[in-house]
């Protein structure tokens, strides 16, 4: 499993789609700075045993992927447009790229083995900002993770 191999994949998908000022490979310990950042982080890993046979076992590893944008952006109008078009981007790279180059086998689009692809949008409040936010869900499906031994 190469964790780092899938985070600088999904990093490298979201600054290639230009929508984006900031990408980290962890949560921010601040609130972002100004316009449309992003974080991933790590969110569960658990082993699929409809997909896994006698000898090794198959993994549904999921990341999160909270876009940020700060809630007194103006004009205000522009903040909803600006954080879909940014989610948008990322669900389209990530269907597109639905191996991550060959780093899994499959990004569970539709939910087979849990909740699907997806993006929740919220608000947040860091610190003194108060920031809009989009959450993607990325559900990844990885082959004989784990050799299983009697």
């Amino acid at each position: 499993m190469d964790v780092e191999g899938i985070f600088a994949f999904l990093i490298s998908l979201a600054l290639a789609s230009g929508k984006f000022e900031v990408v980290k490979g962890s949560e921010f310990k601040n609130a972002p700075g100004n316009g449309v950042t992003g974080a991933f982080w790590f969110t569960a890993l658990k082993p699929l045993a409809e997909d896994s046979g006698l000898a090794a076992t198959s993994m549904r590893f999921v990341l999160t992927m909270r876009i940020y944008m700060p809630a007194v952006s103006e004009p205000s109008d522009d903040i909803d447009p600006q954080m879909i078009a940014a989610a948008s981007a990322m669900l389209a790279a990530i269907t597109g790229g639905f191996t991550l180059g060959g780093l899994v086998r499959n990004v569970d689009l539709l939910g087979e083995f849990g909740d699907p692809l997806e993006a929740l949008p919220g608000w947040l409040t860091f610190g003194q900002a108060k920031l809009r936010t989009v959450d993607i869900t990325i559900p990844m499906i990885l082959n004989n993770v784990y050799d299983q031994a009697a």
